[in-house]
């Protein structure tokens, strides 16, 4: 593992692939072009989530019992700063309006809402939920930040502007990650504890469907052409594939190992995704839909990212 002295002093790449090893309190850099390890070095304790700010500037790692922020280059995974002092953060969020940066404090039972200026974040309010507040998805206008309780089995939609919760309903068992469809009409809620996604209509508070996937339905990743959407099931060790016009289930990828966070190339041709049960990470040919590499990384990566990536709808 090399220092933070010699990480900086490290030659650049063109393409940078960042990965979470919650399990290690590290981060592991990836050479996208030839799948060969950069670098490995060490972050606070368990790094779950990581989102680039508006201006891609910086990508944030939320090191969740490290209480801070991390802030690296997009491009090259180097440090730039740290953010101590936010409690929690297990999964981290921005408005589309970007004026709001939102922290789930997974093992406090609460969700932070901070205000952002471009640069800074100031603490609005510290808004307590039932139980373990998980994933976060936002509606287009940015009034309202939605988030998951995987220990209650609900969504709550937080106002952004007051930091109250204007509703809680009940979900199934276990919900974990949540998408909100490019057209703002629906979110779609992946159910841990079963085999579907749950389709919300957030305005009513109606089920209006589910969608049957594998077992562990877990994380949300769009393709990047506002037409279908990724996600990843845990147990069942697939990816299925949902068309976000009809909402069906038209695409199985097998996957051993955990499937759990997803990042698409620019080009829309290629998945890397991450293994969580056995510290790897799987490069998948998305035309065929077929694993192409598997790249040993460190123990529960969770979170990936890297800059050449398609777009989050």
């Amino acid at each position: 593992m090399l220092s933070l002295c010699m990480l900086l002093a490290a030659p650049a790449y063109a393409n940078v692939v960042v990965v979470l090893n919650s399990g290690d309190a590290t981060v592991t850099l990836l050479d996208q072009a030839t799948y060969k390890e950069i670098n490995t070095f060490s972050v606070g304790k368990e790094p779950h989530h990581l989102m680039a700010t508006p201006d891609n500037k910086s990508l944030i790692v939320a090191s969740a019992t490290g209480n801070q922020l991390i802030f690296l280059d997009p491009k090259t995974g180097e440090i730039q700063r740290q953010l101590r002092g936010i409690i929690d953060p297990y999964q981290i969020g921005f408005s589309p309006d970007q004026k709001w940066f939102v922290a789930n404090g997974l093992r406090l039972d609460r969700v932070d809402v901070y205000r952002y200026d471009g640069r800074d974040l100031e603490l609005a309010k510290r808004v307590r939920l039932a139980k373990t507040p998980s994933h976060i998805a936002f509606d287009a206008a940015s009034t309202t930040a939605f988030i998951t309780q995987q220990g209650s089995n609900e969504i709550s939609a937080i106002d952004l502007a007051t930091q109250q919760v204007k509703w809680t309903m009940p979900v199934g068992k276990l919900p974990a990650g949540i998408f909100m469809t490019p057209d703002n009409k629906y979110l779609l809620v992946g159910i841990m504890g079963k085999d579907y996604v749950q389709v919300i209509d957030w305005r009513t508070q109606k089920t209006v469907k589910t969608i049957r996937t594998g077992e562990g339905a877990h994380n949300f990743r769009a393709h990047g052409d506002k037409r279908y959407v990724y996600v990843s099931n845990r147990v069942s060790n697939t990816i299925n594939v949902i068309d976000l016009q009809t909402l069906e289930n038209v695409g199985n990828i097998q996957v051993p190992g955990g499937p759990d966070c997803m990042e698409i190339t620019e080009d829309g041709k290629t998945m890397w995704v991450t293994l969580r049960w056995i510290k790897k990470v799987a490069v998948i040919d998305l035309a065929s839909k077929k694993v192409m590499k598997v790249i040993p990384v460190g123990r529960s990566p969770h979170g990936i990212y890297f800059f050449n990536r398609a777009p989050d709808l």
